[in-house]
């Protein structure tokens, strides 16, 4: 009778599981397509150590080694699942058939079950009792009390299955079987023995089976549900040396009607998968500048509100219900996500970063403003000027073109057009060139060139916006528009290597220039300054400079492209010169809150992102905050204003500071 009930139980938990995964991935497939199928085996060593070994939640210490325990202990508890379950058809089966493996296998599931208990136990505390702030979110609550108490129930009924079992054989352990904590909670239990526990076992094995069978089919109910999806989406995540770029939109075929997305159904189906991955843990909202600073934007809520569209419109896709339907008239653009939460994204990849399934956040939201823009006309008016000053001057700015090279007046440089034999393009960007402030950096930079003896040209006129800015506020039209012009001069010229003082240009140049054929070597200014000290064709004074200095980390150069040690190096180099870190550096370091156009945008919700930066510069008590991008410099600059400490603390480029101690 047992087999029999065991069975029908069984088919219906699977087979109602097999509805489920089959229901969503029909949903996911209604995303649009998207080859992430190359480099199977960078994927699978992206899914070792991303997924097993879960290295993006061990950045956050007390988080990630609960989760590490879970989930490990879920890995190894599958032994212990897939003899339950060949038990309810053959009851006497166990693995030890399996030899020493079984001594590993047993010996492993005690010590990690002990431990995912703690673990689970520790999770409650942190989420009910201490109320970690990113976990204590409104709705939220119920699912991971339910999730985390089955997990509790899997462990109970495992070490009841096995307290029982040793009770039930007295106490003499099968061959290879090794279970030290089992073992002693069955003394301490069940000293003498008792008749009661054959009952115990059936009640703690049926308890096991149906926990299982409960947990499996909650979960596609759940956010749980990344149980299942978070690998995969770990192993169809963006890869290469160009994973950060934006996609190239197709601007060209006429039969494309949408532009950018409006909807769930626009998104590509990894985007989609996105929604269906993610844990709602919170750490991209906890890491993200805009949210910091109270404005509306929350990652977390942009990809909860995809998978949320999601599975409200998908099944009437399928049924292809009247576009009249109520529900069918949303769309996940204004219903479901705001244009104020569009906008407030800074592109800091700070939240993919963070990300231990790495969703793509930024990719969706650039997106969403390409529909605002090209599909709706629809953005802040402050963009109608910079998007006209950029297709009439090529800059952001309202500067005249044929100013860009005023700059280099006296500093004998030479243009492409003058002499294209060379080494460098020096790419000078639209702030070194127009800028007042930044093109002081731009003849720091050229200077130290100009004594290291490196071989350079300049486009002067001939140099136009790199794109950037229009292609993260959505106008895909214009920033390709701009990047196709480029291309055709730098490549006119036979242009092969490229040096710039700006991490946009810098990005845009190296990873996103390839989609339309410009495919060049590019080096960061700070890049080339450390190697150049580090040859000796830059010689540093030997004189003591006592100075504190701050370095804070532009999002472009560090997240975007992991230029982290070349911008701090030259730096330490400076006798005498100490350098402190900020309490949010490196991969943790926050925005300045110019990125993804938002320079060009007020910030008329919550406090300033770029006098938050500032005041944590100021904390450090250095009397030079060292930056490396024109962007970052020109809002910490407006932060240490905000703050009265112009006169006390200096916001100067890297090169400007190795210039300052360079033997001239």
């Amino acid at each position: 009778m047992k087999q029999i009930i065991f069975s029908i139980i069984f088919l219906l938990a699977f087979g109602f599981l097999f509805y489920n995964l089959k229901r969503i991935f029909s949903y996911i497939k209604l995303g649009q397509p998207e080859n992430r199928f190359s480099n199977p085996n960078e994927r699978i060593k992206n899914v070792l150590k991303i997924a097993f070994g879960q290295s993006k939640l061990l950045q956050d210490p007390t988080a990630g080694i609960i989760h590490f325990l879970i989930f490990w202990g879920f890995m190894l508890f599958l032994f212990a699942v897939l003899e339950s379950l060949v038990q309810g058809f053959i009851p006497s089966f166990s693995l030890h058939l399996l030899g020493p493996i079984f001594s590993l296998i047993t010996f492993v599931q005690d010590i990690f079950g002990l431990l995912v208990f703690v673990s689970v136990v520790w999770a409650l505390f942190r989420r009910f009792i201490q109320k970690v702030p990113r976990l204590d979110v409104k709705g939220h609550k119920l699912d991971a009390a339910i999730i985390l108490l089955l997990i509790l129930g899997v462990v109970v009924s495992m070490f009841g299955q096995n307290i029982t079992h040793i009770v039930n054989s007295n106490f003499i352990l099968a061959d290879y079987e090794v279970r030290p904590i089992s073992s002693v909670f069955a003394g301490l239990f069940f000293s003498g023995g008792n008749e009661s526990v054959k009952v115990l076992y059936d009640v703690f094995w049926w308890m096991h089976i149906l926990i299982i069978f409960g947990f499996m089919n909650f979960l596609p109910y759940s956010k749980h549900f990344h149980v299942f999806t978070s690998i995969p989406n770990v192993y169809f995540s963006k890869i290469g040396e160009h994973k950060n770029a934006l996609k190239k939109l197709n601007l060209e075929d006429e039969n494309v009607a949408q532009y950018g997305v409006a909807d769930f159904e626009h998104l590509s189906w990894k985007q989609v998968l996105d929604g269906f991955a993610c844990t709602e843990c919170g750490r991209c909202t906890a890491a993200c500048p805009a949210a910091a600073t109270g404005k509306k934007l929350s990652p977390r809520e942009i990809i909860v509100s995809i998978r949320q569209r999601t599975n409200e419109k998908a099944p009437l896709l399928i049924k292809k219900v009247d576009e009249n339907n109520e529900l069918m008239q949303k769309t996940l653009v204004h219903n479901y996500i705001s244009d104020e939460e569009l906008w407030a994204c800074t592109t800091c990849m700070a939240c993919v970063y963070e990300c231990p399934v790495t969703i793509e956040h930024v990719d969706s939201i650039i997106d969403m403003r390409r529909n605002l823009v090209l599909g709706e006309s629809n953005f802040p008016p402050e963009l109608n000027v910079v998007f006209k000053n950029i297709e009439t001057n090529f800059t952001p700015w309202a500067f005249n073109a044929h100013d860009r090279a005023n700059w280099a007046e006296g500093m004998n440089i030479k243009t492409m057009a003058e002499d294209p034999n060379t080494e460098y393009l020096f790419w000078v960007g639209c702030a070194g060139s127009f800028d007042a402030r930044y093109q002081k950096v731009t003849k720091s930079i050229t200077t130290l060139m100009q004594k290291a003896n490196i071989d350079f040209r300049i486009l002067g006129v001939e140099e136009k916006c790199n794109g950037d800015t229009a292609r993260r506020l959505g106008n895909e039209y214009l920033a390709q528009m701009m990047m196709q012009e480029n291309v055709e001069t730098l490549n006119n010229y036979g242009v092969k290597k490229i040096v710039t003082g700006c991490p946009h240009c810098y990005n845009s140049l190296r990873h996103e220039y390839p989609q339309f054929g410009g495919n060049f070597e590019v080096v960061h200014h700070t890049e080339l300054i450390n190697k150049l000290i580090e040859d000796g064709k830059i010689k540093l004074k030997d004189e003591e400079v006592k100075s504190k200095i701050t370095y804070h980390d532009s999002c472009y150069l560090g997240r975007y492209n992991n230029i982290y040690d070349s911008p701090r190096a030259p730096l330490k180099k400076i006798n005498g010169t100490e350098l402190i870190e900020m309490e949010r550096n490196h991969e943790k370091g926050f925005c300045c809150g110019a990125g993804g156009g938002r320079m060009f945008l007020e910030e008329n919700e919550g406090t300033r992102i770029n006098n938050n930066r500032a005041q944590e510069a100021i904390k450090t008590k250095a009397d030079t905050i060292a930056s490396a991008c024109p962007f970052c410099m020109m809002m910490l600059t407006d932060g240490i204003k905000s703050f009265d400490k112009s006169e006390s603390v200096n916001v100067k480029d890297v090169a400007e500071i190795i210039l300052e101690n360079t033997i001239l």
